[in-house]
């Protein structure tokens, strides 16, 4: 899966949302259906809210569903580790652990997920600089593991027309001063399902190496985030655009 984000071409991660196990494949199995191979399902089984009254995922039994929809659909599993406490049982069933913006500068997890020799994809966080953003994943980097993902998902500005702001600026600045790829996260970035795909294109055009975009087949009954998530069609129609963006600025998709 390294070699894939490594690649000349773009990656992307499709993440849903999950309902449970009736829904559990379906949105991998459909990507797997549009020929798109060995990349990432991205569900978060731990999920961090702001809110200790909102949808907080489904723990262990979210993984074990994750375990399934990859015996199915053959795509690799992508998903977040909340702890240090976590890491080895997130460890035991990802293929690839997330680190959310709320835990970009958990030194303690950082160090933690080094140890599963797993690749790591680390989110900005919501108010943390570029600078500061480095420096965490130069923990990951210092402890021996060079898997390191980086992804841009927004800051925390005045602005409120947007869940976030997308720092767009940030992907070629982190390009300069990194050989890490960078994906961009339109989908927590915006907020909404109209923007993503715009802000999707931008990004790639920035020089993101990929995007991990929100993805259900029924948004209006997902736990959560499901204004900003694509329908399957909408997302394969995203793709297709992408793979235009992508060969314009000498990459393929």
């Amino acid at each position: 899966m390294w070699t894939v984000w490594r690649s000349a071409g773009i990656g992307w991660s499709a993440q849903p949302g999950l309902l449970g196990r009736e829904s559990g494949a379906a949105p991998g199995d459909g990507h797997r259906r549009e020929g798109v191979r060995r990349q990432p399902v991205a569900r978060g089984a731990f999920k961090p809210r702001t809110s200790p009254y909102s949808f907080q995922g489904l723990g262990e039994e979210g993984l074990k569903l994750l375990a399934e929809a990859k015996a199915v659909t053959g795509l690799p599993i992508q998903t977040e580790v909340m702890s240090p406490e976590e890491v080895e049982l997130v460890a035991a069933y990802a293929d690839v652990l997330q680190i959310g913006a709320r835990n970009a500068q958990n030194f303690s997890l950082l160090r933690k997920v080094d140890k599963t020799n797993k690749p790591v994809f680390l989110k900005r966080g919501m108010a943390t600089s570029i600078q500061e953003f480095l420096m965490a994943a130069e923990y990951i980097l210092s402890e021996g593991n060079p898997n390191v993902i980086l992804c841009e998902r927004g800051i925390r500005t005045f602005e409120t027309a947007t869940r976030f702001t997308l720092d767009l600026n940030a992907i070629p600045v982190i390009k300069e001063e990194t050989h890490l790829p960078v994906f961009v996260d339109p989908s927590h970035g915006t907020g909404h399902w109209r923007y993503v795909t715009p802000m999707a294109l931008a990004g790639i055009a920035a020089g993101a190496d990929g995007v991990i975009i929100e993805v259900h087949p029924r948004p209006a009954e997902a736990l959560c985030d499901g204004l900003q998530a694509l329908k399957p069609n909408t997302f394969q129609a995203m793709m297709n655009s992408l793979a235009k963006v992508a060969e314009a600025t000498g990459r393929k998709a």
